[in-house]
C-alpha cells in the first residue's frame, strides 16, 4: 500500500493518538478526529494531553511535519480507523455506543474501496455492527473493506510495541482481512495474522480474560498469605522456582480500560458457560473491597489509640505502575472510597500534576505528614523509600 493513502483516525487518546503519531511518522497523511475541542487544540500545537515515552516526539514530528492534522470532524480518506472507549453500562452490560457514534460521524466521508478498520477492544459482533450502521446510513458497505484488528500494547511502551507486537487481523470477508492486513505490514514489524472477525475479536478478550484469571489466583493468593501469616512475596518467588509455576504478582485489585473490563464482554455473552472468567473477575473486584477494610481497620485502631483520626497516605492512583492513567484503577477506587467514608486522605500520584477530586501531594510530603501509609501502586518513586507498613498492597517495599 503507498503512503500517499490518506488515513482518519477517530479518537485519539491511549491508542488513537499514538497510531496517528506513527502513521505520520511512516509519511501518511493522518486526519485525526476527537469530540474534545482542548485535546484538538493541544493536538495541533504539537503537544500531548496524556503522558507515554516517546510520543510527545512522534507528535511533535508529525504535526510539524503537516502530515497530522486534528479536528473534531472527519474527513475524506482511503483507511478509516475507529479507536474510541468501549466501557460498559451498569450491570457490566457492554457499551458500544461510541463505537456506533463514530460509525456515524465518517458515513459522509466513506468512498468505494475504502477500509474501515475497528480497533476498539470489542464484544463479540461488533465489526458486523459497525458493518449494519454504515447500511442503515445508506452507505453500500459491499464496495468497503470491514475489519477489526484489536489493539495489543502496553502502556508506557505502547510507541515500541505499536511496531514491534503480532496483530491479528480478521474482516468480515477474506477480501476485507487482506486488504487490510496489506496495510497494517507497512508500519508492523511483528507479524500480521489473518483470521475472521469474530475471532479477532474474541482474540484480544481471550488474552485480556487469560491475564486476569492468572492475576485472581495471585490476589487470592496474597488473601489466603495475611490469613496464614506468611509473606505472599517470598512465597510466590519460591513456587515460581519450579520450572513450570509463573505466578503473576498481586496488587489491589485489577485495573486499566482492558483487563478490568474485557473479561465482562465475554461473560455478558457467555452466561452461566463462563464460570471461571465470571470468578476470576469476582476475586479481583473483591480484592479491593478487601484491601479498603485493612486500611481502614488500620485507621480505626489508630484512632481509638491515639483519640484523634488518622491522616492515611494514599500511594498511587494509577492503575498500573509509571503511567497516568486513572482507567478502572482500583488504587483511584479506594482512595475515593477511603475519603467518602470520611478518612483523611493524602493523595500521592507521581505522573499527574492535579485531580478534580483529590488535592495531589509529594510523596515525600505525604510520607512526613501521614499516620498511616498504604501502597497501592508501585510507581518507581516508591522502591526506594525505607519505610514499614502492612498495607502495602502491590510489593513495592518487597
Amino acid at each position: 500500500m503507498n503512503q500517499n493513502k490518506k488515513i482518519c483516525v477517530i479518537g485519539l487518546g491511549y491508542i488513537g493518538l499514538p497510531t496517528a503519531a506513527l502513521l505520520a511518522n511512516r509519511g501518511y497523511s493522518v486526519h485525526g478526529v476527537d469530540v474534545v475541542q482542548s485535546t484538538v487544540d493541544t493536538i495541533n500545537q504539537g503537544k500531548i494531553h496524556i503522558v507515554e515515552p516517546e510520543l510527545d516526539t512522534f507528535v511533535q514530528s508529525a504535526v510539524n511535519s503537516g502530515k497530522l492534522k486534528a479536528s473534531l470532524k472527519p474527513d475524506i480518506a482511503d483507511v478509516f480507523i475507529i479507536a474510541v472507549p468501549t466501557p460498559f453500562h451498569d450491570g457490566h452490560v457492554p457499551n458500544v455506543d461510541y463505537v456506533v457514534s463514530a460509525t456515524k460521524a465518517i458515513t459522509s466521508y466513506v468512498k468505494d474501496g475504502d477500509i474501515v478498520i475497528l480497533e476498539s477492544t470489542s464484544p463479540v459482533g461488533t465489526t458486523e455492527l459497525v458493518e449494519k450502521t454504515l447500511k442503515e446510513e445508506d452507505v453500500d458497505t459491499s464496495k468497503l473493506y470491514i475489519a477489526h484488528c484489536p489493539e495489543r500494547v502496553l502502556p508506557g511502551h505502547i510507541m515500541r510495541e505499536l511496531v514491534e507486537n503480532d496483530r491479528i487481523v480478521g474482516g468480515l470477508t477474506p477480501e476485507a482481512t487482506e486488504k487490510t492486513v496489506e496495510f497494517y505490514k507497512t508500519f508492523v514489524s511483528g507479524a500480521v495474522l489473518s483470521t475472521d472477525a469474530r475471532t479477532a475479536e474474541m482474540a484480544k478478550l481471550t488474552e485480556n480474560s487469560f491475564r486476569d484469571t492468572n492475576i485472581a489466583f495471585a490476589n487470592e493468593l496474597s488473601m489466603l498469605c495475611d490469613k496464614f501469616d506468611i509473606n505472599v512475596w517470598e512465597l510466590i518467588s519460591l513456587a515460581n522456582r519450579h520450572p513450570r509455576v509463573n505466578i503473576l504478582q498481586p496488587g489491589a485489585g485489577v485495573g486499566g480500560h482492558c483487563i478490568a473490563v474485557d473479561p465482562w464482554f465475554i461473560v455478558h455473552a457467555g452466561g452461566e458457560t463462563a464460570k471461571m472468567i465470571r470468578t476470576a473477575r469476582e476475586v479481583n473486584t473483591y480484592k479491593t473491597e478487601w484491601a479498603i477494610e485493612k486500611i481502614k481497620n488500620a485507621a480505626l485502631a489508630y484512632e481509638v489509640e491515639n483519640g484523634r483520626k488518622a491522616k492515611v497516605a494514599c500511594m498511587g492512583l494509577a492503575f498500573k505502575p509509571d503511567i497516568d492513567d486513572l482507567r478502572e484503577s482500583p488504587a483511584l477506587y479506594i482512595a475515593r472510597r477511603l475519603k467518602a467514608d470520611g478518612l483523611d486522605v493524602l493523595a500521592v500520584e507521581p505522573n499527574i500534576e492535579s485531580h478534580k477530586e483529590f488535592e495531589i501531594v509529594n510523596y515525600k510530603e505525604a510520607i512526613k505528614q501521614a499516620d498511616i501509609v498504604t501502597f497501592l501502586v508501585a510507581h518507581k518513586e516508591f522502591k526506594s523509600l525505607e519505610i514499614q507498613t502492612d498495607l502495602d498492597f502491590c510489593g513495592v517495599l518487597n
